[in-house]
């Protein structure tokens, strides 16, 4: 793998961008190229061999763009698919994402922690193997946020009815004396604030994007791909299966960040940009 090459992230919408957010903050030497597949979001009610299939097709078509790492920043994914991308691209990198079960063990004095993601992902393997090793002597309380990912989609991020929803599912987790709550569903850092509102600051909520960032930059290094940090910026590109104008603006909105997003469709099993034209830029 060519050091100079970027690092790939994907997700099924627009969660991804959480931790697209915080890669470009840890690493803003790096170039990055985000490909979000709208066209088959959400991820979270296909059998996993769908989704597998797809991730296989999205990691093949982020090499083509030249990445020299692949962050699946979805959980959904993560939960179904990263075990067999590992074994699809056993020379690439490949970073998933895994609930913030640990940290929040080592942070609660209630030894209660509630966990909020979608049922794909209370039901995978990964979550389950994640809290086997590190929940055996605290009490995790799982709530499932059923169409909380499409509110974000949608970009009702502060709207009155993401607030209802969002008080709904953390009624049953404060109940429970829980003093740490873990966001795994890279969709619902995007409501941070208004979870931390409703919970009040003696509650801590972990996002987990910064970690996970922090985790790539040292794979990064030891695996002599970091980029020379005379790069004093990287450059940025954007794809999506879905609408490329819907998506930019969720990008304007969600991170702050104007640039002209490329279409690409699904062609079969396979990937195709429809329109070739380079889209990169550099943030600052």
């Amino acid at each position: 793998m060519n050091a100079n090459g970027s690092i790939g992230v994907f997700d099924s919408g627009v969660g991804g961008l959480s931790v697209w957010r915080e890669i470009v903050r840890h690493l803003p030497h790096e170039n990055t190229i985000y490909f979000a597949d709208r066209g088959h979001v959400p991820y979270g009610s296909k059998p996993q061999t769908e989704i597998q299939r797809y991730c296989t097709a999205i990691a093949r078509f982020l090499l083509e763009q030249e990445c020299k790492a692949i962050v699946v920043a979805c959980n959904t994914a993560s939960a179904a698919a990263l075990k067999y991308l590992r074994e699809t691209f056993p020379e690439l990198v490949i970073i998933g994402m895994e609930p913030a079960v640990k940290p929040a063990a080592a942070l609660t004095r209630t030894g209660v922690v509630g966990v909020m993601a979608t049922p794909a992902t209370f039901e995978g393997r990964m979550f389950q193997a994640t809290a086997g090793r590190h929940a055996y002597a605290i009490k995790l309380i799982n709530q499932v946020c059923d169409g909380l990912a499409d509110l974000v989609e949608t970009l009702e991020v502060d709207s009155a009815r993401t607030e209802t929803a969002l008080r709904a599912y953390l009624e049953p987790i404060l109940a429970t004396n829980a003093d740490v709550i873990v966001l795994a569903c890279t969709h619902y850092p995007f409501v941070l604030d208004t979870i931390q509102r409703i919970v009040g600051d003696e509650i801590k909520v972990l996002d987990p994007a910064p970690a996970v960032a922090r985790h790539l930059g040292r794979v990064l290094a030891e695996r002599n791909l970091a980029t020379s940090r005379d790069i004093v910026t990287g450059t940025h590109g954007f794809y999506t299966s879905g609408d490329a104008a819907s998506f930019a603006t969720a990008l304007r909105r969600l991170v702050g960040v104007s640039a002209t997003t490329q279409s690409v469709s699904w062609i079969s099993a396979d990937l195709v940009v429809e329109c070739a034209n380079s889209s990169t830029f550099a943030i600052g």
